[in-house]
């Protein structure tokens, strides 16, 4: 059975609401003798009020004490740029950092390796073949060269190019006749090389995505490197002068060997 449906009808008053603050009682007039009537009371006993902002206080007469805060600052500014000037805080105005000589060799020592300086005409750079090898470290990588081979390094501060470059940090030496391995590394050992070219590698695309996230970033990075080219290995007794083997002369021994 279906009960009947009751509606109530609320009818909302558009009327502001009353406020709760009383309202200010208007001011006294003040009569004179005369019967005239002169303007309210409030105004003629409330004394005038001056208000000292900062900005404001040209208006009041305060031009000395700005005068004098602004030579106070002024003194401050001196001060901090002749601290700058002594060197405390070069990094902060944008500028590279300045090295001494001492701190360039240690830092090249660390990395592994020594600036000699401009290479001269009198250096015999290209040498012939020789049957030695050896693995050096620059940095954190590790390389096999032999006289004449050409490698990609990363960047190498406080070097130019046509500069000569000594690598000290040898891991092993090695020839057709001995073995000389490092612990870790072979003081007496040393490789030259020289700085033929400043470049940048191919660009790595870097892209990061958040699924169902719209995260996505696209960013290329190209690393800056430094082409060496090895002109001498001097730390184990070199044998007598062997043409380079060639690659086909190889090919055809291992082709008559199958063949026999």
């Amino acid at each position: 059975m279906d009960l009947p449906r009751c509606y109530v009808h609320v009818k909302l008053s558009r009327q502001p609401r009353k406020s709760l603050v009383p309202k200010p009682s208007p001011p006294a007039i003040v009569s004179t003798t005369d019967g005239d009537n002169v303007a309210p009371v409030g105004f003629l006993l409330r004394p005038a009020r001056t208000v000292d902002y900062p900005l404001l206080r040209s208006r009041n007469g305060n031009d000395d004490d700005d005068t004098e805060e602004d030579e106070d600052e002024d003194e401050d500014e001196e001060a901090y740029d002749s601290s700058e000037d002594d060197g405390i805080s070069g990094l902060s105005r944008g500028m590279q950092k300045e090295y001494t000589k001492e701190e360039k060799e240690a830092e090249a020592a660390d990395i592994g390796y020594k600036v000699v300086g401009p290479l001269d005409r009198s250096d015999g750079v290209f040498k012939g073949y020789e049957p030695v090898f050896a693995v050096v470290q620059i940095g954190s990588h590790q390389f096999k060269v032999s006289n004449g081979d050409s490698i990609f390094t990363e960047r190498l501060k406080f070097c130019d190019v046509n500069d000569k470059l000594i690598l000290n940090r040898v891991l092993m030496l090695g020839s057709s006749s001995q073995t000389i391995v490092g612990r870790p590394t072979i003081p007496s050992a040393v490789v030259q090389a020289v700085v033929e070219e400043h470049a940048l590698d191919a660009k790595v695309i870097i892209f990061k995505k958040k699924r169902r996230k719209n995260y996505r970033r696209t960013k290329g990075h190209r690393q800056e490197l430094t082409k060496l080219r090895i002109i001498d290995i001097q730390g184990i007794d070199k044998p007598e002068n062997i043409g380079k083997p060639s690659k086909t002369a190889d090919k055809k021994q291992e082709k008559v060997a199958v063949a026999a």
